[in-house]
């Protein structure tokens, strides 16, 4: 069996994609709302990021949702890592509590 790299690539966007949405589900269930907020966008960045390469790999012609999504795609994967880079925890201070 040879190693097939649009197949590969296929996979591992199918796979990212349940790990997005297993994110989101388990993300749904979290108490702290910072913490389902962080799940949340970890889930839509993998999810995108998927449906982006999805798109680059098929090889059909893109329709109107394909163009719509690949618009749009990176601007949500921007958006939840910006989010994602303001809601990390602040420094400790340095030399102990002060």
């Amino acid at each position: 069996m040879t190693l097939d790299v649009h197949l590969f690539a296929l996979v591992v966007s199918w796979v990212a994609t349940a790990i997005g949405v297993g994110l989101w589900a388990w993300g749904s269930f979290e108490k702290n709302a910072l913490r389902r907020l962080r799940m949340g966008d970890c889930g839509t960045v993998l999810i995108f990021s998927s449906v982006m390469l999805r798109i680059v790999g098929q090889t059909r012609p893109m329709g109107v949702v394909d163009w719509a999504l690949a618009i749009l795609s990176p601007l949500f994967i921007a958006a939840a890592l910006w989010r994602l880079a303001r809601t990390t925890c602040p420094d400790e201070p340095k030399g102990g509590l002060k």
